[in-house]
């Protein structure tokens, strides 16, 4: 397996055998359940599902109760398939953090935070208008954008004004600190897209 689900805790530091500060990222990785197995001969390609969080059934709807039966496993709140490699997975097998060791480099997806709708200073940092002769009003405004005869449009792309974040977003190449197998606990060095308690998907690069 190449990859888990994890939840985001929080930051904290730790310090390594010199002393040095190291801040790290610390994730709730799994345990994560194989919900589905998709193989080339059913599904055309060879891929693992899997869960992670369990979730209330009173709020869990028949459909999703019964995917989750057949693995005879709590239903879900989370589900992301991942590359088998290869290799051959049972329904209701449990992965955990065991799967990645103390320096490895992995990539974390998340859905960065939600900054609304923002102005083109923030969102993309314009300078803005000038400061001075009266121009009081046009500090923050985005400017002129586009002609008027030729070509009559704008041009698609055009950066503007709109909402801010909320987007998935991956961090490349994080080196895994350390981990917790009791506590199902992942150290990453570094920041990783997202709020605290967001859902992150943590693959092997």
């Amino acid at each position: 397996m190449n990859g888990i689900i994890g939840k985001k805790v929080g930051m904290t530091r730790v310090f390594n055998e010199n002393g040095e500060n190291i801040p790290v990222t610390v994730i709730e990785a799994g345990p994560c359940y194989v919900t589905q197995v998709k193989t080339k001969e059913n599904d055309g390609y060879e891929a693992v599902q899997l869960g992670f969080d369990e979730k209330k059934k009173q709020r869990t709807n028949k459909p999703e109760s019964g995917h989750t039966a057949k693995a005879e496993v709590e239903p879900m709140k989370v589900f992301k398939e991942f590359d088998s490699a290869g290799e051959e997975y049972e329904l209701g097998a449990k992965i955990t953090v065991k799967i990645f060791a103390t320096g490895d480099i992995v990539d974390v997806t998340g859905t960065s935070k939600g900054r609304g709708f923002t102005g083109v200073v923030k969102k993309y940092g314009f300078k803005g208008g000038p400061k001075t002769r009266g121009q009081s009003d046009t500090w923050r405004r985005p400017g002129s954008i586009g002609a008027s005869a030729d070509p009559s449009r704008v041009f698609p792309g055009m950066r503007m004004s709109g909402q801010s974040g909320n987007e998935r977003v991956t961090e490349k190449s994080l080196t895994v600190v350390a981990t917790d197998t009791e506590k199902n606990l992942l150290l990453v060095k570094g920041s990783v897209p997202g709020a605290n308690n967001g859902y992150l998907v943590i693959r092997k690069a």
